[in-house]
This record gives C-alpha cells, structure tokens and sequence, in this order.
C-alpha cells in the first residue's frame, strides 16, 4: 500500500526546508541539483547511506576501468559543459565516438555505417565512465552554493497544497514545493505516489567488461544484431581498449558468467576479429551482468513529484541512450520551471503537466525505438533476417534518412 498521503495542514517539525528536494544519488540525481540550484533554487539532495560493500577506491597506481560506461550524446555534452562538469571530467579516460559500425547478423548480414563527418559534428558521442562522472559531479557538488545532501532512508511522502514533505526512517522531516523521484528503475518515490507501470523483461542481462584490442578502434563503436546470441556492441575507451556490453539471452548470460574473461575474449573474436585482432581482459579482471527490461510508467508527475531518469523510463541499452534520455529530462525540468508565471510555484500541477508533455514525444519515441529494434533482430525467422539486413542495407544509402536519425540519437 502506498504512503503517499495529501493533507491539508502540517503538524509535525520540518528539520529542512528548501525549493526542491531530490531522491537520488545517481549521476541523473547529481546533475539536477547542480541544474537546479544553479537556476537558483535552493536543493536538498536526499542520499542514501553508503553500502557496507562499496568497494574502496585503489591507492596509487592507474584506477581500474569502470565496466558502467555511458555513451553521452550533444545533449548531455551541453548540459554538462553549462554546469562546468564536462571541464572537471579527467578527459584522458574519455573517449569521443567518431564512427558508428552496425552489422545485421548471417553471412549476409546488413551493414550501416555512421560517421561525425557526415552527421557535421566533432564527434557522434563520448565514452565516459560511470566512476569519472560521478568524481566530476561530486566535486561540482563540494562547491555548490545552495545544495545540502542528506543521508537517510525515506518512509514516506506527505503532499499538501502548500508542499510536500519527505519523511525519514530516524524521523526527520525535508519539505519543499517539488520532490524530484531520480532514484532509477525500481523507483521508490514512483512507488509511493502509486505510478502504475508497464513492465517487459526482454529475458536478457547486459553483459558488461572492458579488454585491451591488438589493433587500433579508430574510435569506431561497433554493434552486431546477432539475432540468437542477443546484441553485441564494442564502444571504444582511450588507448587500443574496448568496452563490451553485450545484451545477452538469460542462458547465454549464466554461459558467459560462469566461464573466464579469456573464453569471452574468445567468443567476441568471432564477431571482431577482423576488426581489432586479438583482445585481452584489461587487469583488473571485471565483469558485471544487468537484467534487462522495458519500464513505461503510467505517468512521471503526481501531486507536487516529478520524476527524471530511469525512475521516469526504463529502456533497452541497444542505442546506450538510457542515460541521455534522463539529461533530457533534466533540460526539460529546467525549461519548465524556468518559463513559469510569477504566481507559479514550483510544484503547481500545471506546471508538471507541461513538463510531461515536454518530455512525452522524445522518450516515447526513444521507447518505440529501442523495443521495436530488440524485438525486429530478437525473431529468428528467414523471411525477418532478410527483410532486417535489407533494410539496413537501404537505410545506408539514404543519405537524408540516415542524417535525421543521427541527428536524433545525437540529441540535437
């Protein structure tokens, strides 16, 4: 049963009060208190303890890489570089996107091809790790004028038609005019505000580790819709390094888990051998497996709540845009509440209703994207495989077409 409540008069001592309060400690969460405070709202941002596990950071020596990459697009270059994080990132673990090649699967597999020079940019993306934009945003953090962070568990969400109020396990109470829900997939605050979903299992885990390639990527990211064994994409880091994230059957995944990094090696080699050589796990050997899964909230506002990120939309990582999609829910928040009328406050329900039809066309159509591709190279029928590597034959060669979806996946 949810705890989310409405009332009409408050009883209880507010411990801190502020415009906006964030549930969240992710990237997604990080970067809207860093946007919002800097729009000059005052933000608390609600943390969570940290696990007992969490891995202690390496002294000396070059850090290990990050299995959790993200292929950032414009809109998250742009953004970030507004909230001066892009600048604070270690740009020598940063690898920028310049080529896209994508193969259909069977011997007469279809091939697209993408490439910065076409699409009139710098770069298609940057490969960034999950670690270096958290330091990055973390630090930004530090010296942030108007957030404090809070560490503690919510219990409960009580909205009034004066504010919403957040309430801790140890009994302090956060209030403010919006809660912003940035606490990922299996949401917290959704749950409360009894946001229904639409929940897939695509019955696959992303398959994530980093290898060292013989030959040079050229900062080419390479994908290969393989139909049986799921899909399989090498993003390019710096230096002749790799960063795999295979999205992978259930079967095969418990396969690849139980055997070493060295047998993967192997089984990539049949899709790249001819690209990059031979590849070796990068030391420290790591590897991580994510079920995957198609998340459709039934709505991402409710009375005073706005949500952002995974907690908003949960989508299949084929295109690596899960991440950017959450940016983009960040810019429309900020545009949102910048454009409101005096009288406005923050959490008026108008307000949020315009902020989900901002936001409702570029994620429905990132949605209809991702699944109907997962589902379009998952069927093994003939007559599909050839009709799938047809059109990715034809889409090559329509210059047009191809710099519209470019232009699209690159948020601009």
């Amino acid at each position: 049963m949810s705890t989310h409540t409405t009332s009409s008069a408050h009883h209880r001592n507010v411990d801190r009060r502020s415009d906006i309060c964030i549930v969240g400690n992710g990237a997604i969460a990080k970067t809207a208190a860093l946007g919002l405070s800097q729009a000059g709202h005052s933000v608390t941002l609600l943390v969570p303890p940290a696990r007992p596990d969490a891995p202690e950071a390496p002294a000396g020596g070059e850090k290990p890489w990050d299995v959790r990459v993200y292929a950032l697009n414009h809109t998250a270059h742009t953004l970030l570089s507004s909230l001066k994080v892009w600048g604070a990132l270690d740009m020598a673990r940063v690898a920028p996107v310049d080529a896209m090649d994508v193969r259909g699967d069977g011997e007469q597999g279809g091939h697209l091809g993408f490439d910065a020079f076409g699409a009139h940019a710098g770069s298609l993306a940057w490969i960034v790790e999950d670690s270096n934009l958290n330091q990055a945003l973390d630090a930004a953090l530090r010296f942030a004028q108007n957030v404090e962070t809070v560490t503690g568990r919510a219990c409960r969400i009580v909205s009034s038609a004066e504010d919403v109020e957040v309430e801790l396990e140890d009994g302090k109470v956060l209030a403010a005019q919006l809660l912003v829900g940035a606490d990922g997939r299996d949401s917290w605050v959704r749950g409360q505000c009894d946001i229904g979903i639409d929940y897939r299992s695509y019955h696959q885990r992303a398959i994530v580790a980093n290898f060292a390639c013989e030959q040079p990527h050229h900062n080419v990211a390479y994908q290969w819709f393989t139909c049986k064994e799921g899909i399989v994409a090498l993003l390019p880091l710096p230096g002749n390094k790799v960063s795999l994230v295979w999205s992978a059957p259930d079967t095969l995944a418990d396969t690849i888990m139980n055997e070493s990094l060295g047998e993967l090696a192997i089984r990539l080699g049949e899709y790249s051998e001819n690209k990059l050589g031979l590849l070796k796990p990068l030391q420290p050997e790591d590897v991580k497996a994510i079920p995957l899964a198609l998340v459709r909230p039934h709505a991402i506002t409710a009375p005073r709540v706005a949500l952002i990120g995974d907690a908003a939309h949960a989508v299949h990582p084929l295109a690596g845009h899960g991440m950017n999609l959450g940016f983009g829910d960040i810019n429309g928040l900020l545009d949102t509440l910048a454009a409101r009328d005096d009288h406005q406050g923050l959490g008026d329900e108008r307000l949020l209703a315009r902020y989900a039809r901002a936001r409702k066309e570029d994620v429905l159509l990132m949605q209809l994207a991702t699944d109907g591709l997962e589902r379009l190279f998952g069927a093994n029928l003939e007559p599909v495989r050839v009709v799938r590597n047809l059109g990715l034959n034809l889409l090559d060669k329509l210059p047009l077409v191809k710099r519209r979806l470019i232009a699209h996946a690159m948020g601009r």
